[in-house]
């Protein structure tokens, strides 16, 4: 089994490196790839020295599967090319979520939608992957009408300058990963996100919303295949390192019990329900950071509609929002396509 991690250098490549160490997933031969400004450079997987080579010699290689997180640019570059080879790529970009012919994939939910002859598949935004978990069983159950979302997004959803500015702001002393970088990363938010809240993830569209909005829009309807669904979001960067957290409001079309919301919740692999407020347990991004699994509670009724659930969801991005995700969908394709 011939795998290659593309991207390998940064923040979510280094982390599934890692994620496919602990899943023990089996890899014969690693390659790692990284732009040019990497190329030379030596990542240690599994206890082995690994020299990181360029996309182009990494396509050449022909591996079986190439996890990809460089970027939309660097993937609808060379995404294809592999695909050629008859690689199988695992897309952590944006750049091909919304193709109709491309799987957009959570292997809890829609695994079934990657077949032999799909050659890309793409993995889902962070804050969709969370979300989606928890709807799932629940959209399944009781046929959801409507969505409300608002997000409140760890900086590390915008990569290491985000977390580098934070920390210059916080004025604490960087790590030493980070030291190195912080001269000459720019500031990833037009305004200050120590002690603040930005209502503003992504670009700004011309409807207003911004492009993570639409994010959760689009892609919450394709993955659980319901385009019918009413979706609106607001998407908001928070103080936090890593992990985001979500208020999400559901209308359903069908009446439910508070009990067999939970009930199917706590059925649901990769869920943790932590929904016991008379003693202050509900999920927080603390606990939630560098775990896989996706944490849901404060599950409570909305009063204000006929068929209406509140409740909180919280996830590490940088795991089962980005690298984990990716490496589950690897070994789906591993153990029941190649």
């Amino acid at each position: 089994m011939k795998i290659a991690v593309v991207g390998a250098t940064g923040l979510v490549g280094s982390k599934m490196l890692q994620v496919l160490d602990e899943q023990h997933v089996v890899v014969d031969e690693l390659i790692v790839a990284a732009s040019s400004r990497s190329v030379g450079k030596e990542v240690v997987f599994r206890g082995k020295r690994h020299q990181v080579i360029s996309v182009e010699d990494a396509i050449a290689a022909r591996p079986d599967i190439a996890i990809f997180s460089a970027g939309a640019t660097a993937s609808k570059q060379y995404a294809p090319l592999f695909a050629e080879k008859g690689t199988y790529v695992v897309d952590n970009s944006s750049a091909w979520r919304m193709f109709p012919e491309i799987p957009l994939v959570v292997p809890e939910i829609n695994a079934d939608v990657i077949t032999k002859d799909t050659h890309i598949i793409a993995n889902p935004n962070c804050s969709t992957i969370e979300m989606v978990m928890a709807l799932a069983p629940l959209h399944q159950a009781f046929d959801i009408k409507r969505l409300v979302i608002a997000t409140y997004q760890s900086v590390s959803g915008s990569g290491l300058k985000g977390i580098a500015q934070l920390e210059r702001e916080e004025g604490e002393r960087l790590t030493s990963q980070l030291s190195t970088l912080s001269s000459q990363l720019p500031n990833a938010y037009p305004h200050q996100i120590y002690r603040n809240v930005l209502p503003h993830g992504g670009d700004f569209c011309e409807n207003g919303y911004t492009t993570e909005e639409e994010k959760l829009v689009n892609e919450t309807r394709k993955i659980l295949r319901a385009p019918q669904i009413a979706i609106t979001a607001t998407v908001c960067r928070v103080p936090v390192t890593g992990g985001h957290s979500e208020a999400v409001n559901v209308e359903f079309n069908k009446p439910f019990q508070l009990d067999e919301v939970r009930r199917l919740l706590e059925n649901y692999p990769g869920i943790i329900v932590q929904d016991d407020p008379a003693n202050n347990i509900y999920p927080m991004a603390i606990t939630a950071y560098d775990k896989d699994e996706v944490f849901v509670g404060r599950i409570r009724r909305d009063f204000s509609i006929e068929n209406g659930l509140n409740f909180w969801v919280v996830s590490d991005n940088i795991r089962k929002g980005a690298a984990t995700n990716a490496v589950q969908i690897a070994q789906y394709i591993i153990q029941h396509i190649l």
